[in-house]
């Protein structure tokens, strides 16, 4: 994989991997109407990350390489 390719994915976990961080911290205070959203959230977020993982073995890319 080439270097601009792998950047780019390592971009992007890293924003999953904030956004998971920061759903978390708003789920521990957020109001009872607000869980819901917040957990339909996080696990969008983690299903996003095993696709990636699904994927990234599909293709042969070592996950360790991309962040995974």
């Amino acid at each position: 994989m080439d270097k601009k390719s792998i950047e780019f994915i390592q971009d992007v976990l890293i924003s999953i991997h904030e956004n998971l961080h920061e759903l978390q911290e708003r789920k521990n205070f957020a109001a009872p109407e607000e869980l819901t959203y917040i957990e339909a959230k996080i696990m969008a977020y983690n299903e996003m990350i095993a696709i990636l993982k699904n994927s990234a073995e599909e293709f042969g890319i070592p996950k360790e390489e991309i962040g995974l």
